[in-house]
């Protein structure tokens, strides 16, 4: 039964340990040198004088010195044949690590040309977004109050009190006397709250569920998210590309078509497809997406009258945009 080898000790040790044919010839030449000694010896005839120190010490040199040049030999050989194998084993080695090494850096420079084209498209998503905030409607209109005091829709033109809307004893409707929801609280409550600790979001909210066409807008919205996340559809996970404003005025002035088809911007097609399947098997989440996208497109066209470039392009960034972009795609709006 073989031995398992021993930890730290090379795998040619045993092969250095065995006896090769160098050793073997080594060793039949000192035989065949000692037997001519022998035969030397026996053979040849000596004369009776004795041999000095000096003689016996030059027959010995001259008997010794032959076989130790034979084993000189012998070790040089075997020296110089380990030395070649351990240069072959470093020089796999060194291919080895300079081929671990090469795929290294092939990973890393995968791994660094993914990560600049991420910070260019990053950085084209940013130039974008300043380019659509520092870019303003250029109408020659005087200067336009500050989104916080600025009326989200424009104010209807009075018409004669219907039945369903309650009249003060001097005749005005009551949902004119009060204060008109700002365009701040409009994108906001399009957002939709955060979280539960989120109070400027649910008071943005409330407010604007008082007016009754953003509570229309607002409830479609709402409807269609709930719909969507039953899919594990999230507005959050969603990063469409941005339209400059002047394409979402075309939209709100009634332009459809290829031309504005950068308002699509939604380009998960995970979430494209699940939500075109839905559109076509659930006759109620098609019916909730038609209704919200009518009103969308109703309540976005009083917005755009009375809103700047920067206050587009920001209810462009909330949920309920978002998602118009998504069902729009879906339903060929802007195709």
């Amino acid at each position: 039964m073989e031995k398992a080898p021993v930890a730290g000790l090379s795998p040619r040790a045993p092969e250095a340990a065995r006896v090769s044919a160098t050793e073997w010839l080594a060793l039949l030449l000192s035989a065949v040198w000692l037997g001519l000694v022998a035969l030397f010896w026996l053979f040849v005839p000596h004369s009776g004088s004795g041999i000095d120190a000096a003689s016996l010490v030059m027959t010995v040199v001259g008997i010794v010195l032959p076989v130790v040049m034979i084993w000189v030999a012998a070790v040089t050989a075997r020296t110089a044949r380990e030395m070649r194998a351990e240069a072959q084993a470093l020089k796999a080695s060194v291919e080895a690590m300079r081929s671990a090494w090469l795929n290294q850096n092939q990973i890393r420079a995968g791994q660094s040309l993914e990560k600049k084209l991420d910070e260019v498209a990053n950085a084209a998503r940013q130039a974008e977004s300043a380019l659509a905030t520092f870019t303003s409607r250029r109408d020659g209109t005087a200067t336009q109050p500050s989104a916080d005091r600025k009326a989200a829709l424009v104010a209807p033109k009075p018409t004669a009190p219907g039945e369903d809307q309650p009249v003060l004893a001097l005749g005005t409707p009551a949902e004119e006397l009060a204060t008109p929801v700002s365009v701040a609280d409009f994108i906001r409550a399009l957002n939709f709250p955060d979280n539960a600790e989120d109070k400027e979001g649910f008071r943005a909210l409330r407010r604007a569920l008082e007016d009754r066409t953003m509570a229309k807008l607002i409830r479609a919205a709402q409807d269609v998210l709930n719909l969507l996340s039953q899919d594990g559809i999230f507005m959050d996970d969603l990063t469409p590309d941005r339209a400059r404003p002047e394409l979402w005025r075309r939209f709100a002035q009634g332009e459809r078509g290829r031309e504005i088809a950068a308002l699509g911007g939604v380009r998960d097609r995970s979430s494209l497809a699940l939500t075109a399947g839905r559109m076509r098997q659930d006759t109620i989440f098609r019916d909730a997406a038609h209704h919200f996208l009518r009103q969308f497109d109703r309540t976005f066209s009083e917005f755009e009258r009375n809103a700047t470039d920067q206050e587009v392009a920001e209810l462009a960034e909330t949920r309920t945009a978002r998602a118009f972009m998504l069902l729009g795609r879906v339903t060929g709006t802007f195709d």
